[in-house]
């Protein structure tokens, strides 16, 4: 392990990280030293190579058999570092390594994340995690769904996991985009419904497409998000008469220069893990239709409550969609309230600084 007190920074071995955890390498600076372990060797984009940010060069294979030899050069490989940092159940391996070998090898302390629910659910997960994460420092989970799924079926101590929302740039998403800055353009008059649906979502978004069906003529609906969803709904898009009201976005990739053109955000699905869309969605001061679920309740504003919907119940969406739409100064107000509570909750800078002192925390070592 390094040591504490020898002037440097300390440093900090991160294992498959995520397009947030190299937002907040960067925000760290070089407060620390980072070695990355990725897929492909590379750093991941937005980030260049420094005196304090490197790639791991020889770091162990993360798959393979749960051979004693091969969590043994894990273990090994993570004696250097101050702290370490996974992500996923792909980077487990490391962390029953280090539940194995920490007390032996006086091992760095280690900090897990978990951002989404498993593709793959299972017993023989639920057990692996239960053993694996047992000697870590921290288990870093974003929200309700998922520090449920680590205290009841994970078994972790309620002291070790920790709830930290993803963190939202609120800045960038207070500054509405132009009406032009997209292929798509919104016209003067226009009124948008977004949302960003997963691929699984035809059916759900089936339902939007009639409920929007019913508004006035300068309702559209705009469909960013996966390829292949305009093909489960083109049928009915084709039979309502709305090709030139239903408008897809595929590939878009930043929210950014899309979610202040929304006049009311759609979220369609009430449980494929964190719904961070609704976030930005929020932080661009848009009122919001979500499913009625204890996540989205701790989530949207107090305000924004009574417009959440039962997702089983499709005639309830509509007839909010309908208010709603009728209602300017209505939606002002839910956006408002929306944007404050965004800031107040999942501001970057915010997040960002309670990373740090869990970081801190572990280490027992301020930077």
């Amino acid at each position: 392990m390094s040591a504490a007190d020898d002037g440097l920074a300390p440093n900090v071995l991160h294992v498959l990280p995520t397009r947030q955890s190299a937002e907040l390498i960067a925000a760290f600076g070089n407060r620390l030293r980072h070695t990355l372990v990725t897929p492909d060797g590379e750093l991941p984009a937005g980030l260049r190579r420094s005196p304090y940010l490197k790639t791991a060069s020889e770091f162990p294979p993360l798959d393979g058999a749960l051979l004693p030899g091969r969590l043994q050069k894990l273990a090994r490989a993570m004696t250097p570092f101050d702290l370490v940092l996974t992500h996923g159940y792909e980077a487990l391996d490391v962390a029953m390594a280090h539940t194995l070998f920490k007390d032996a090898m006086n091992l760095p302390p280690l900090v897990h994340h978990e951002h989404k629910p498993d593709v793959k659910p299972g017993v023989k997960r639920t057990w692996y995690r239960r053993i694996a994460l047992g000697k870590s420092a921290g288990l870093v989970v974003p929200g309700e769904a998922l520090e449920e799924r680590a205290l009841v079926d994970w078994q972790q101590p309620m002291g070790r996991v920790k709830r930290i929302p993803p963190a939202v740039d609120t800045k960038g998403f207070a500054r509405k985009p132009r009406n032009d800055s997209l292929r798509l353009i919104k016209h003067k008059g226009e009124r948008w419904i977004g949302c960003w649906p997963h691929a699984a979502d035809g059916p759900q978004l089936a339902g939007l497409v009639e409920a929007m069906a019913r508004l006035d003529e300068d309702w559209h609906l705009v469909v960013p998000g996966e390829e292949g969803l305009r093909s489960q709904v083109e049928a009915q898009v084709d039979r309502l008469e709305l090709n030139d009201r239903v408008h897809f976005l595929e590939g878009l990739a930043n929210p950014v220069k899309v979610m202040g053109l929304f006049d009311i955000f759609v979220e369609l699905s009430p449980a494929r893990g964190f719904p961070i869309h609704v976030v930005e969605a929020m932080a661009a001061s848009v009122p919001i239709l979500a499913p009625r679920t204890h996540e989205i309740e701790g989530i949207v504003a107090e305000a924004n409550h009574e417009w959440l919907y039962d997702p089983e119940t499709w005639d309830t969406l509509s007839a909010y969609l309908g208010a709603l739409a009728g209602d300017k100064a209505l939606r002002a107000t839910l956006g408002k309230a929306n944007r404050a509570q965004t800031v107040q909750a999942f501001d970057r800078d915010k997040v960002f600084a309670t990373c740090r002192r869990l970081y801190a925390s572990a280490m027992k070592r301020e930077f």
